[in-house]
C-alpha cells in the first residue's frame, strides 16, 4: 500500500498511444490473442504490460490513464483535414477500444477523458495542475515533449516491453537546441503528416529547428523574413496562413474542463476486480499483474 506520508509521484499514461503501439507490435505476426468470446485482446494486454513495466520503474503513488473520446475535437472544428486521412482502425483493433478502458479500471487505474479534446490535452492540463509534483508522461507521441519542464518527464516508448527513452528538459535541450515549450513552433513549421496538417510546404524538421533556434517563435520567424534567402521567404509568405493554423493544431491545450483530483488518481494496488476481469476476458497473460500491490517510497536515508 502507499505510505500517505510520501511525496506524490504521478504517472500520466497516453492510453491510445499505448494501445496502438501494443497492437502493431504483435499484429504483423498474427498474434491477436482471441479469447473465448472471439474478441482479440493483444492490444489491451500489451497496454497493461507496458504500463506496469513503466510503473515498476517509476514507482508512482498516483496513476491516470488519459483517452481520446471520439475523433471529433476542437481541432477538427478548426481544420477539416485534421487526422482525416488516417485509415480506419484494423478490424481486430476496433473492439479493443472499450475493452481497454474496462481493463484499466479493473486494474484500479483512474481513467480520464473529455469529449472535444484529445488525450494529449488532458495530460497537459493535469500536468499543469500538479503544482511541481514529480510527473511522468508515458507515450509514444513526440508532441508531448513540449510539456517537459523541471518536474514533468516524458518517457517515449521504444521497441519491446520495458524500453523507453526517458526525457527531461535538459536532455531535450541537448538534442533539439531549443526549449521544450518551443517545440510546437517547430511542428507548426514542418507540419505533421500523421495528424494531417502540412505546416509550411517545403520546410522539414531540420530547417524548422534552425529557424526556431534563431528566431524563437513563429511570429519571430515571420518578422525576420528580410534576413532570409528569397526561396525561404517565398515559402513562408505563401504558407503563412497555414503556419498560423498549424501552430494552433500543434500546441497542447492545457485548460481542458476536466474533473481530476489526487484522491481519484491514487494507486493503492489492484483488487479482486482485476482477477475477475482476466477470467471473464481470457487474458491469462496478465495474471501476475492482477496481484500488483502498489508501491512504498524508498526511505530517504537509503533503507528499504
Amino acid at each position: 500500500m502507499i505510505d500517505k506520508m510520501t511525496t506524490k509521484k504521478l504517472l500520466l499514461v497516453d492510453g491510445m498511444a499505448l494501445l496502438f503501439r501494443s497492437f502493431f507490435q504483435t499484429a504483423p505476426s498474427g498474434r491477436f490473442m482471441f479469447n473465448e468470446k472471439g474478441i482479440p485482446t493483444n492490444a489491451v494486454q500489451g497496454l497493461i504490460r507496458h504500463l506496469f513495466a513503466a510503473a515498476d520503474r517509476i514507482r508512482p503513488t498516483h496513476i491516470t490513464v488519459c483517452w481520446d473520446m471520439g475523433k471529433d475535437t476542437f481541432r477538427t472544428d478548426m481544420f477539416d483535414s485534421y487526422k482525416a486521412h488516417r485509415p480506419a482502425p484494423p478490424a481486430e483493433l476496433a473492439p479493443q477500444f472499450d475493452l481497454a478502458q474496462q481493463a484499466t479500471a479493473a486494474f484500479s487505474l483512474h481513467n480520464a477523458g473529455v469529449r472535444n479534446y484529445e488525450a494529449d490535452d488532458c495530460i497537459g492540463t493535469i500536468s499543469k495542475w500538479t503544482k511541481g509534483e514529480e510527473t511522468y508522461i508515458l507515450t509514444g507521441d513526440r508532441d508531448l515533449l513540449q510539456l517537459l519542464n523541471g518536474h514533468n518527464y516524458v518517457w517515449l516508448l521504444q521497441t519491446g516491453y520495458g524500453n523507453w527513452k526517458a526525457y527531461d528538459a535538459e536532455l531535450f535541450r541537448e538534442e533539439y537546441g531549443i526549449d521544450p515549450e518551443q517545440f510546437h513552433y517547430v511542428k507548426a513549421l514542418m507540419g505533421d503528416a500523421a495528424d494531417g496538417y502540412p505546416g509550411v510546404k517545403g520546410i522539414g524538421e531540420k530547417t524548422a529547428l534552425k529557424l526556431i533556434r534563431e528566431y524563437g517563435t513563429t511570429e519571430g520567424v515571420l518578422a525576420g523574413l528580410d534576413g532570409m534567402t528569397p526561396a525561404l521567404q517565398k515559402k513562408l509568405r505563401e504558407g503563412e496562413d497555414m503556419l498560423r493554423m498549424s501552430e494552433k493544431l500543434a500546441e497542447i491545450h492545457c485548460d481542458v474542463p476536466l474533473e481530476w483530483t489526487w484522491e481519484q488518481a491514487a494507486f493503492t494496488g489492484t483488487t479482486e476486480e482485476a482477477i475477475r476481469f482476466i477470467e471473464e476476458n481470457g487474458m491469462k497473460g496478465l495474471s501476475r499483474l492482477a496481484r500488483h500491490t502498489g508501491y512504498i517510497e524508498v526511505d530517504p536515508f537509503g533503507f528499504d
